[in-house]
């Protein structure tokens, strides 16, 4: 009870303070306030009320009345005038959408625009270093448009908007550089994000023109994001992304018009938009009407704001022309002022209009047309050929024309080519040529300014492959021969766009760059527009400083032409009639025979040159361990292989390894910190020889290959043996999936495979994979024949597949630690493939055999592999083997019993033959004493008769003493021969006696 007093009281004092002070504030006039809609509430209704304006104080406003319903607009044309809660129509000078805002004035950011750059990588990389900043990276604005970062920064425009209803939201943008990442995408006030993925990703813009895109949006809060990275990965400089008139729908109301922007105007009241200025007049903001410039002293572009002075003439002001060849065969030179002329002719310093140059004699048709006594060429009629020097003439029987466009003089623009200018901020160049014939070449033109896109186009309708079964691979080629002379940093762009679909840059070239030729495959048959665009700097300018740099063509052939014509014919089948019938075509893999000038197909293993298709010379061999496909178009590598090594036949099977490998390589960082992978899709063998490795732009998922359905409308689609592609992982620049660009080609065809480390002038240096210590690698080349400006040979590539036991399956794949990326020159690639697979059949030399002990009367023999094994499959390894055998104890025994025998008797032997040794000296020794005595007379002739009791063992004395082996061989003979040697003794007595 007190409190609520107490609150009454305090309410009571307040009110008498506040009606004290406000008793002295003037009323409120119209001037002194506003009015504003309150929030809508949850039935859609709202109040209006007034708001005093800023620093304005006063009493007595008007009371709240109720409001428009929320979802009430107005017409385009008008807006809501919240006084009378009524729509109006927007006065002169001014517009309205009615339920819609645009912004298409960009001299600054816009009010609600905001530019956040980020760079989701913060930690080093591998070498240490922090990447650089991202605090200066931003969107442009650039009077008419804005313009994206230039570097690998992840930059958002953004911009938020409440619906009371769904509405939509759409711009123009101009997006031709497939190294600038370009999304588009919505989120609501929970960071939920409400776009599709097709309308997420923006496409990139047909031959640089302004594309439109627009989006649903639902009603709420809607934050828009535009978000843009450039993918740096070479010295090449990305070009932005440039948008303009961005135009929402869908809002409650226009409280009021907006007014036309400098160098438009509105002359009609209820105006939905605002026109141009046309040229040589001015508006200033709010316009009504365009203003006109002094028509001597100055001039304007269209949608000027101001008028500038008109400068002297000069020899930038000016271009070249060769005129048309007359009837005499005549050409000459002739200048002409550049189109609107700006400059003034009647200062001092200004340049006249030079005179026009001597007639001279015009230069010959080209290749395949003819002049017949006109002044314009022809081509000649089909079954005809002509040098374009002489007249049309018919092939010969059994002949047929070589279909194509060979442009080698340039006095007048081939009917099949057109020039033109493009600029993305303005259209000042509207009209003018972009290139000019000069003769013996094409060259850019002086344009509207320095950063015009100076286009040359050329439409091919298709091509055709000749009638011999060349390869179908490559339906035609198209070659050019250029030079760029340029002081500043120009480049030379060249475009592909099949069926008038998306034009995607091929190549580009920049700076001063010395004549030379370039080449480019067709693979398909399909409607081509060839575009060679030249910019001269990629700087905003306004005006014509570098005229003088220029890129000449001298000249562009196109083989296999639909619809070409011809400057020679070659050899043709013919049907099965006589004289006089037509060529046929040749199945695939067939030459024509030049006798019989019939299809006689190719020989195995070897396949018929793209280039000619005349002669069994035409079919060239495949290489070492690779076949020839059906078609007889390429050679592949059937999975299988062998070799002699150490006397022995070594036999390898790669097909468990058919399918395509991947090796994703890296992470790389840029110099930004974007981190980035190398991702490498092999396709080895098998397949019948198709090429199954496939790398696409901008994918979500790295492993995906469902683009193969979509393959024959898809320029950034690649399908080979090896190809690469640059991966941005999801969370590197904070995108929600991962990112490919710069899909390539490393080989489109197989050389051979051998355990050589040199093929075809490829060769894989020994620090590159040292050699294995076990058996050699089976290296497979291969080889790209498109042509880069880096790569003029087109790039190569070697996969070394190595025996290694101990990794199954698809094993690894790595490169050297000299090339981390896989290449040192960005030309050849080096991988090494180490797997089980890899590795040759086994065979009965792979192991050996090991015999067990006899045990209970078997023996069991095991087979163990040799070690380091180096073969899988093949043989296998047999299974031990148990045999019957005798026990060894029983022989040992019988063995032990006649040895002890034999040594027992040899012991006997030994003793005997000794005692009968020592008998028969003792009976030498008495002999010999008996001799020697004094007395003794000469014994008789029986006197060495055998004495009682004496043995009869020795019947004979020898004078030499014998060994015990000479002694036993006496022993045995002695009864046999009774050989007796007789001794003489000495005797004392004289020798008459």
């Amino acid at each position: 009870m007190g409190l609520f007093c107490w609150t009454g009281c305090f309410a009571l004092c307040l009110q008498l303070v506040l009606g004290t002070a406000l008793s002295h504030l003037p009323a409120c006039n119209e001037g002194d306030f506003h009015y504003e809609y309150t929030e809508c509430d949850s039935t859609g209704s709202r109040w209006r009320v007034a708001v005093p304006n800023l620093e304005k104080q006063c009493v007595g406003l008007p009371d709240p009345v109720k409001g428009k319903d929320c979802t009430f607009s107005c017409d385009s044309g008008q807006f809501l005038d919240i006084k009378t809660q009524s729509c109006t129509e927007c006065a002169a000078g001014t517009y309205s959408l009615g339920t819609g805002i645009k912004f298409d004035e960009w001299d600054e950011m816009p009010s609600g625009f905001s530019n956040v750059a980020t760079f989701m990588e913060t930690t080093a990389d591998f070498s240490g270093n922090r990447p650089d900043s991202c605090d200066n990276s931003s969107w442009i604005p650039r009077g008419n448009y804005i313009e994206s970062n230039r570097d690998d920064c992840t930059v958002s425009l953004i911009y938020a908007v409440h619906l009371k209803k769904a509405g939509s939201v759409s711009f123009d943008y101009q997006y031709v550089d497939n190294n600038m990442f370009f999304e588009f995408f919505i989120q609501n006030d929970q960071c939920q994000e409400t776009s599709s993925a097709s309308e997420k990703w923006v496409k990139l813009s047909e031959n640089s023109e302004w594309m439109h895109h627009s989006v649903a949006l639902k009603s709420g809060t809607n934050i828009l994001y535009w978000r843009t990275t450039g993918i740096l990965l070479g010295s090449k400089v990305v070009k932005p992304v440039l948008i303009k008139n961005i135009t929402i729908e869908g809002v409650a109301y226009t409280s009021e018009c907006f007014p036309c922007k400098p160098g438009t105007y509105s002359d009609t009241p209820g105006s939905s938009f605002c026109k141009i200025c046309p040229r040589n007049t001015y508006s200033d903001k709010g316009a009504r009407e365009c203003n006109k410039c002094k028509q001597d002293t100055q001039y304007s572009d269209e949608g000027a704001s101001k008028c500038l002075d008109r400068p002297p003439c000069s020899n930038k002001d000016t271009f070249q022309i060769h005129t048309p060849c007359d009837n005499e065969g005549k050409t000459q030179v002739i200048y002409k002022w550049i189109e609107p002329k700006i400059c003034r002719e009647d200062m001092p310093d200004a340049m006249k209009l030079p005179a026009s140059g001597t007639k001279e004699d015009c230069p010959p048709c080209n290749p395949g047309f003819y002049s017949n006594g006109t002044s314009t060429c022809s081509p000649c009629p089909f079954g005809t050929f002509s040098d374009g020097i002489q007249e049309c003439k018919p092939c010969a029987a059994g002949t047929e024309p070589i279909l194509g466009f060979e442009y080698k003089w340039w006095n007048v623009l081939p009917a099949n080519m057109k020039t033109s200018c493009f600029n993305v901020g303005n259209s000042k160049c509207d009209g003018m040529n972009g290139w000019e014939v000069a003769g013996d070449h094409v060259q850019s033109g002086a344009g509207g300014s320095d950063n015009d896109y100076l286009l040359l186009n050329l439409h091919i309708p298709g091509f055709k492959p000749p009638t011999s079964g060349a390869n179908v691979a490559e339906m035609g080629r198209i070659t050019f021969v250029f030079e760029t002379i340029c002081s500043a940093d120009c480049v030379l762009y060249f475009m592909v766009d099949v069926n008038r679909k998306t034009t995607s840059v091929v190549e580009s070239w920049g700076g001063n760059r010395e004549k030379q030729s370039y080449t480019h495959i067709i693979a398909k048959n399909a409607t081509y527009m060839f575009t060679w665009a030249f910019q001269r700097t990629n700087q905003a300018q306004d005006s014509r400083r570098l005229v003088n740099d220029v890129v000449k063509i001298y000249s562009i052939t196109a083989t296999n032409v639909m619809d070409g014509v011809a400057s020679s014919c070659r050899l043709c089948a013919m049907g099965s009639q006589q004289f006089g019938s037509s060529c046929v075509p040749c199945p695939a893999g067939h030459y024509i025979d030049k006798e019989s000038s019939t299809c006689k197909e190719c020989p195995p293993n070897t396949y018929l040159s793209p280039h000619q298709g005349n002669g069994k010379e035409s079919c060239i061999p495949c290489g070492p361990a690779s076949r020839s496909n059906k078609d007889h178009s390429a050679c592949y590598s059937d999975c299988t292989f062998s070799y002699m090594y150490e006397n022995q036949s070594l036999i390898y099977n790669f097909n468990n390894l058919s399918s395509v490998g991947t090796l994703i390589n890296g992470p790389s960082f840029t110099s930004k910190g974007t981190k980035y992978f190398h991702l490498f899709n092999i396709s080895l063998c098998g397949n019948g020889g198709e090429k199954m490795a496939v790398c696409t732009d901008n994918i979500t998922d790295v492993t995906t290959k469902e683009m193969e359905a979509e393959a024959e409308d898809v320029s950034n689609f690649v399908k080979t043996f090896v190809c690469q592609s640059t991966i941005i992982p999801s969370d590197s620049k904070g995108f929600r999936t991962a990112l490919s660009s710069q899909s390539v080609s490393l080989a489109d065809a197989f050389l051979g495979g051998t355990i050589e480390r040199s093929l075809d002038g490829i060769t894989i240096k020994p620090e590159m994979f040292p050699f294995p210590k076990k058996i050699p690698d089976i290296n497979f080349f291969y080889k790209s024949s498109a042509a880069t400006s880096s790569c003029e040979k087109g790039r190569a590539t070697v996969i070394s597949m190595r025996c290694d036991p101990s990794k199954p399956g698809q094993g690894d794949i790595s490169v050297s630690r000299l090339c981390p990326a896989g290449t040192c020159d960005g030309c050849n690639f080096y991988f090494l493939w180490e797997t089980a697979e890899a590795c040759p059949f086994c065979t009965e030399n792979d192991y050996q055999k090991i015999e067990g002990a006899c045990k209970n009367g078997h023996q069991e023999t095991h087979y163990v592999w040799n070690e380091p094994r180096i073969c899988m499959r093949g043989v296998p390894l047999p299974d031990k083997r148990t045999a019957a055998c005798e026990s060894i104890d029983f022989w040992l025994k019988v063995g032990a019993g006649v040895g002890a025998f034999v040594a027992v008797l040899l012991v006997a032997l030994t003793c005997y033959f000794w005692k009968k040794n020592q008998k028969l000296e003792y009976k030498y020794s008495k002999l010999i004493m008996t001799a020697n005595s004094k007395e003794c007379e000469l014994p008789a002739p029986d006197s060495c008769a055998i004495m009682e009791g004496e043995d009869n063992d020795d019947d004979v004395v020898y004078s030499n003493k014998q060994s015990l082996l000479g002694k036993l061989k006496s022993l045995a003979t002695k009864e046999k021969e009774h050989s007796f040697e007789s001794v003489q003794l000495k005797s004392s007595r004289p020798q008459n006696i």
